[in-house]
């Protein structure tokens, strides 16, 4: 990959250096970490033609920026963004985000149902990075992934400070993940810990 889209000696992609700074100045502590969002633009790069990416949880627009970073120049595919916090959407839409990006503010799984009864319910890769999505409704995620389509879902490493309840709903996607048929999944020690799964050539006949 580009060494403009490592981050490697402080430099960040334009794009994601205007999302952090949002974040930053806005006190959002939720951006998905460098780590992350460097796999973020490696898989996006490498998406085909015509491609369709989903984002479930826009939050500052970081995580968005590291995917058109990896799409840009590009303008022949789409990146769909969801964020439920108006004001957090609000906060992500200050950016100046290429033409194929678009940024919707409501509930995850609302919108996946929306998509699928328009048609346009198939993504290439999804980044799920939100409880509606991830903790609840992550069968409809599967659903939507298109055929060999790529799923990322972060924050798969427990930290000592979750709760139990927290620490069982994280072993729950990870066990819904990892024992999927219709995934071939693999646990990535990298960031905030990642799971990145690939739906299977059987799963779509």
């Amino acid at each position: 990959m580009d060494a403009e889209l490592t981050g490697e000696a402080g430099s960040l992609p334009p794009l994601v250096a205007d999302a952090t700074e949002r974040a930053r100045a806005a006190g959002f502590p939720m951006s998905c970490e460098p780590e992350v969002g460097q796999l973020l633009a490696a898989l996006a790069a490498h998406l085909p033609p015509g491609a369709r990416v989903l984002e479930l949880g826009t939050g500052a627009g970081v995580g968005t920026a590291w995917l058109a970073s990896g799409l840009l120049p590009r303008m022949d595919v789409v990146v769909l963004t969801v964020e439920a916090s108006a004001d957090t959407a609000a906060l992500a839409a200050r950016g100046d985000w290429p033409a194929f990006v678009e940024l919707r503010c409501g509930d995850a799984l609302a919108e996946l149902d929306a998509e699928a009864q328009a048609g346009t319910g198939s993504f290439d890769l999804i980044f799920a990075d939100s409880p509606a999505g991830k903790t609840r409704g992550l069968d409809r995620v599967i659903a939507a992934l298109a055929p060999r389509g790529l799923l990322v879902v972060d924050d798969m490493a427990p930290l000592p400070e979750w709760p139990e309840q927290l620490r069982a709903s994280q072993q729950r996607v990870r066990a819904a993940l990892l024992g999927s048929p219709v995934l071939t999944s693999v646990e990535l020690a990298h960031g905030s810990g990642v799971i990145l799964a690939t739906k299977t050539a059987r799963a779509s006949g």
